[in-house]
């Protein structure tokens, strides 16, 4: 009597195919037989590790999040001048987005339909506002140009740093291309705002 296959299947190598099928077809175009055929699989051994698409969404978002929040965590984004923890924090989000690009590229997507979705933008937010503090504490000890918004300067920012995921290919990138581009964007963003 031969025994049936075993799924081979971990909840971390199902979630790599569904953030793969979600940045491919869109969270909303893309259904459980989308998944299924993608992993190889049937519905009912996706069921297995996961209560659905939008448990899959949760934890492929929260991994992108999970990594971006780290940072405001790291020594450099703790301590000394605004200035330069801000600037940090722009160089290891490129460097996060580089290096967890089909999960950040997957958050940067997201449209509020569901409360995945809607808890994964709240989080953006809390996570941009935080640098924006610390964009307007550096403004407030003289380190930053004063004629530019602080709102405006985040969005700004954010949307060159965000802007990544649109050209960057890993697969033509190597860790010292990552570490390149993070450190051009970070110069090219501090030369226009600093003092």
């Amino acid at each position: 009597m031969t025994m049936p296959k075993r799924d081979t299947y971990t909840p971390d190598s199902l979630l790599t195919v569904a953030v793969q099928v979600f940045n491919e077809r869109g969270y909303d175009g893309t259904s459980m037989e989308h998944l299924s055929k993608a992993a190889g699989i049937s519905k009912s051994s996706i069921y297995h590790h996961v209560r659905g698409k939008e448990e899959l969404l949760r934890r492929a978002i929260a991994r992108a999040l999970d990594h971006l929040f780290a940072i405001l965590d790291e020594p450099e984004a703790v301590n000394g001048r605004a200035v330069d923890r801000l600037e940090h924090v722009t160089r290891r989000t490129a460097e996060v987005l580089m290096a967890e690009l089909p999960y950040v590229t997957l958050l940067l997507r997201v449209h509020g339909n569901t409360d995945t979705e809607r808890w994964a933008l709240a989080r953006r937010r809390e996570f941009d506002q935080q640098v924006a503090a610390l964009l307007k504490q550096a403004a407030a000890e003289g380190d930053l140009r004063a004629d530019v918004d602080v709102r405006l300067a985040t969005r700004l920012l954010f949307g060159m740093i965000n802007s990544i995921v649109e050209w960057y290919r890993p697969e033509r990138g190597t860790l010292a291309a990552r570490e390149e581009v993070a450190e051009a964007v970070a110069k090219m963003a501090f030369a226009g705002l600093r003092v």
